[in-house]
């Protein structure tokens, strides 16, 4: 009988593809925006909106351009961890300075940028994990049903 615990560098991968769904985080972030938007605009700010919006925008073409660079790193013979790392500081150093000079420039509304990024970091982490827990609990479900039916017979 095998261990049913796995080591973490043995336990199976689950790539960005499998809980990344761009569509559904589209629209996630769009009813964000839309109900930012109005608030801000109820509040007298409609330009804060307008700022979250391009923050959305922002996170949301970052989750593209990390997806599309595991899918090409990946698909190498020899991925390397240090092209990884570099396309990832190269982005975020690109999609910060973008976002702090918006903000900066256009200070104070301008700072709904950094609320754009930081609700999308929230988002996305919440869209592509709570599936994968999903996956896991119903994985762990079955064989929990596979080991009950094994020992009762």
């Amino acid at each position: 009988m095998t261990n049913p615990v796995q080591p973490a560098q043995d336990a199976a991968l689950v790539f960005p593809a499998v809980a990344f769904n761009p569509v559904r985080l589209s629209v996630i972030c769009a009813a964000a925006t839309a109900v930012i938007a109005v608030v801000a605009a109820l509040l007298g700010h409609p330009t804060f909106g307008l700022f979250f919006g391009i923050g959305m925008a922002l996170g949301l073409l970052n989750a593209l351009l990390v997806r599309r660079a595991v899918s090409l790193i990946t698909a190498q013979d020899h991925p390397l961890k240090k092209k990884m790392a570099v396309n990832s500081a190269t982005r975020l150093l690109a999609i910060t300075a973008v976002g702090l000079a918006i903000a900066f420039y256009f200070r104070p509304m301008g700072l709904g940028v950094l609320f754009g990024l930081a609700l999308f970091q929230v988002i996305l982490v919440l869209s592509t994990s709570l599936p994968v827990m999903k996956k896991l609990r119903e994985g762990a479900t079955a064989e929990a049903d596979a080991a009950s039916v094994s020992n009762d017979g």
